[in-house]
């Protein structure tokens, strides 16, 4: 996926808003006013990290811990959390390595995790949408 098709998906959950509180640089995706992704186009600003994010866009998603581990095992691609808590997020860097299904299916996720922390109202109506 590229960060269009990333951005079209982020943007067809229920009620997600986009926001951007850090600069025009990062893309902040909101469900009911928590974030649950970010998208911008990696700076290479870290020797490790930074050089495999140079000059790809990256979306950050909050993740199940115990899951989020598997994930940095299988996908080289995906990362711990770049600026995030890195227990609860991951970096996925869009270099074409991982299939649109798996993408799609942490976008799901990390949506999902933010819902179900939210109060039984707020998860109702969005439930209803979904």
């Amino acid at each position: 996926m590229n960060n269009q098709q990333v951005k079209k998906y982020l943007l067809s959950k229920a009620e997600a808003a986009l926001y951007y509180p850090f600069g025009d640089d990062v893309e902040v995706y909101r469900v009911k006013h928590k974030m649950f992704a970010t998208l911008s186009l990696g700076k290479g600003t870290e020797k490790d990290v930074g050089s495999k994010m140079a000059g790809h866009y990256c979306v950050n998603l909050k993740c199940d811990s115990e899951e989020a581990i598997m994930l940095r095992d299988i996908f080289p691609s995906v990362i711990p959390g770049y600026h995030m808590n890195k227990r609860h997020w991951n970096t996925i860097i869009l270099d074409g390595s991982i299939p649109q299904g798996e993408i799609e299916r942490m976008i799901d996720n990390s949506f999902m995790l933010v819902v179900n922390n939210m109060s039984k109202q707020d998860q109702q109506s969005l439930l209803l949408k979904i």
